[in-house]
């Protein structure tokens, strides 16, 4: 709905917890600064190895905190099913392309120790 949501503090790159941007993989987004992560996440619906700190130019890269998981294959054919919905611009302008028309709701998240 493009409100802003609170967040904690920005939290530090953990980018060497031995996890890759890889497809059904969940990262955290930042801005230019490594250690500026805070509410925003992001799926990845391919490999996207450039996103790893080892390929990463800066060395920081993306850290990967989860994944697609409940009967793996169902859940990435959710994943599927997202990734090709209709884009376009956001309804404030802010952001120009690559803004889902329709809204993606994250129903429930589970922590897996």
């Amino acid at each position: 709905d493009m409100k802003e949501k609170a967040t904690r503090a920005p939290i530090g790159l953990e980018r060497k917890n031995g996890l890759n941007n890889v497809r059904g993989s969940v990262a955290m987004a930042r801005t230019m600064d490594p250690n500026s992560a805070t509410g925003q996440f992001f799926i990845n619906v391919k490999d996207n190895s450039f996103l790893n700190a080892a390929n990463a130019p800066d060395g920081n890269g993306y850290a990967v905190f989860g994944k697609v998981v409940e009967d793996m294959d169902e859940g990435i054919a959710v994943l599927d099913r997202i990734a090709h919905l209709p884009t376009g611009p956001s309804p404030d302008g802010t952001i120009t392309s690559d803004f889902p028309q329709t809204p993606v709701i994250v129903k429930s998240v589970t922590l897996i120790p």
